[in-house]
């Protein structure tokens, strides 16, 4: 709670990773967007097994400051992972997710929550440039964001990160998918509810370096592609139907040599024997794919519906556990 006992109505969720450089100005920022805010307001600083002075800096600012609290992670364990902590922490009626580098701008927050107080549940932010950043990392975004758009079965915003802003209910929701290979803006994607967006351009960083490297980028590509899509698992299946054309006009040629052409003898049933075995090894394959990506959903426990909303008349009214179906049963696997 705040300092004046009232229900804190902002959770501003800043995951921090060696930030010493943009701290100062950042906090400045935040200090401002905090005032400005109108109901009481929160930042949570999440530090992400930090080896500089951030931790120092935000340990004395949460001391002397109310507004500001920190949580400080045993080890470096990923910006995913930070913002799951930093979430689990939240007290507001309204959770808003930002990096601490300023390339997500404080004051695109306010823009968020004017959207929210429409009724969306969950404002996302969406990058209309990207400041600072090579042609690489640039033309490497956009097929990313392009390819997961047309895999997922879920659909994914392009050329959003995880600067948005959610509603509590949310966050409850959030809370029922324990799943390990966290991609956070895609577990969001798949609970629904009512969703908008703000756009702004994106930053350059104000001080520091970058804390995402090709390596990191790869790795957090794979959560994503493997956490929302079949696709790759069932490539064998795709593989499969594509080299069943290739291996029928192989067979055919392979019959017409032995009727019309000269060939080594036994060369037409090896051929037709190894074609055969090709194809019911994809098959195979195919199928052993098929379940074992069920397998790999089911292991995600993620609940099997969302409830957002229960209406009915007045003169129906009846306790909760009555509505027709049971609650708890949306934390099955």
């Amino acid at each position: 709670m705040a300092a004046d006992s009232k229900p804190i109505s902002y959770s501003i969720v800043i995951p921090v990773f060696n930030e010493e450089a943009v701290l100062p100005v950042l906090l400045r920022r935040l200090d401002l967007l905090l005032a400005r805010l109108h109901g009481p307001a929160e930042a949570i600083f999440v530090d992400d097994g930090s080896s500089d002075s951030s931790p120092v800096v935000l340990q004395a600012l949460a001391k002397r400051d109310p507004r500001f609290r920190y949580i400080g992670l045993s080890r470096n364990f990923g910006h995913q992972v930070a913002i799951t902590a930093g979430m689990d922490a939240a007290q507001g009626k309204a959770i808003i997710v930002m990096d601490a580098d300023l390339q997500d701008p404080p004051e695109v927050v306010e823009q968020l929550i004017a959207k929210w107080k429409e009724g969306y549940d969950v404002v996302y932010a969406r990058r209309l440039s990207r400041a600072g950043e090579s042609r690489f990392k640039r033309a490497t975004a956009h097929l990313f964001y392009r390819m997961l758009s047309r895999m997922s079965s879920v659909g994914i915003p392009a050329d959003v990160g995880d600067f948005r802003l959610i509603d509590r209910k949310v966050l409850d929701a959030l809370r029922q998918m324990p799943e390990q290979d966290r991609f956070v803006r895609g577990m969001i994607a798949w609970l629904g509810f009512r969703q908008t967006e703000v756009t702004f351009h994106r930053l350059e960083r104000a001080a520091g370096e970058t804390k995402y490297p090709l390596s990191k980028m790869v790795s957090f590509a794979a959560d994503a592609f493997l956490g929302y899509s079949m696709t790759l698992l069932r490539f064998s299946s795709i593989a499969a139907l594509g080299l069943l054309v290739v291996l029928v006009f192989v067979a055919i040629y392979s019959l017409y040599a032995w009727l019309y052409l000269e060939v080594t003898p036994g060369w037409t049933s090896l051929m037709i024997s190894i074609i055969v075995a090709s194809f019911f090894q994809l098959i195979s394959l195919s199928i052993i794919g098929e379940y074992v990506g069920r397998i790999y959903l089911s292991t995600k426990s993620r609940p099997l519906f969302i409830v957002d909303a229960i209406k009915r008349s007045p003169q129906t009214e009846r306790p909760a556990a009555s509505d027709g179906f049971d609650l708890h049963r949306q934390g099955g696997g």
